[in-house]
């Protein structure tokens, strides 16, 4: 999916929202447990229940791959029910030195490899150029580079000096000789909307993909006020409050209610 299509999908929708399909096995209502594949059985309401009012699906693979093989299953079952006219998030973190990186690159983006086919992937940049660039070899896709997170831990290396500026500063500007606002996006966390004026001081014109909205406590006020650009320029990650907005069989109405209230606050801020 190329920029301008995701801003089509972006503007017809009058939402950014991305759903984050962290779904956990032992959370999912009970009665789903006697499906031969739960996890997928979930997703897949889930998915029908949003579609309306999302426009990127983000599965983290950490969830899948616990399961085993049986989970790369789910994952894959999971994507195939996405609409094709939604922006699809392999959010994996990976990064390693580049022969690796190029098998990861295969994993997620090449479907006679794994049969699995993402628009993008998250990376982390620790180890550099040759870590992301096996990522970028491949034609129309995307790499959602790690920034500035909202974890605790998030400050022992992001936010030191180098030089005159912060690690995560030095992250962003350097990454973008790699690939330009077509291929290149940056995880920015909701709890850092202070950051992100600054942010878009460097970056006027990527698309930032922003968790932390919603369970996690972010504004989603805050990160529209700060973040957007002409272009939009932000998917807004939910995650545990649309999966989780019920346990019991009315879940895929519950999480249909949440992706409604938030595309609709996201409509005002368009």
């Amino acid at each position: 999916m190329t920029a301008k299509e995701l801003y089509h999908t972006i503007l017809s929708k009058k939402s950014y929202l991305c759903v984050g399909l962290d779904t956990d096995i032992r959370r999912i209502p009970a009665h789903l447990r006697a499906e031969p594949d739960p996890v997928a059985a979930f997703n897949r309401q889930i998915i029908e229940a949003t579609a309306e009012y999302a426009v990127a699906y983000k599965p983290n693979i950490a969830f899948y791959e616990a399961q085993g093989p049986r989970g790369w299953e789910s994952l894959q079952r999971t994507l195939e029910y996405i609409p094709k006219n939604c922006f699809t998030i392999a959010d994996a973190k990976r990064g390693d030195i580049g022969n690796t990186s190029g098998l990861y690159a295969r994993t997620f983006f090449d479907p006679a490899s794994s049969g699995l086919e993402f628009d993008s992937v998250t990376v982390a940049p620790y180890m550099g150029r040759d870590s992301v660039e096996p990522f970028l070899e491949f034609a129309d896709k995307w790499v959602i580079l790690l920034a500035l997170t909202s974890n605790a831990g998030s400050s022992d290396f992001q936010q030191l000096p180098v030089s005159d500026e912060k690690l995560y500063e030095k992250v962003i500007r350097t990454s973008q000789t790699w690939a330009g606002a077509d291929r290149m996006m940056y995880v920015v966390g909701a709890t850092r909307a202070d950051e992100l004026a600054h942010i878009r001081t460097i970056i006027p014109d990527h698309f930032l993909l922003v968790p932390g909205v919603g369970a996690q406590g972010g504004s989603l006020a805050e990160v529209s006020r700060y973040g957007l650009n002409s272009q939009c320029g932000l998917l807004v990650n939910a995650s545990r409050s649309i999966l989780y907005a019920s346990g019991n069989t009315d879940f895929a109405l519950r999480a249909a209610d949440e992706a409604r209230t938030l595309q609709q606050e996201m409509a005002s801020f368009l």
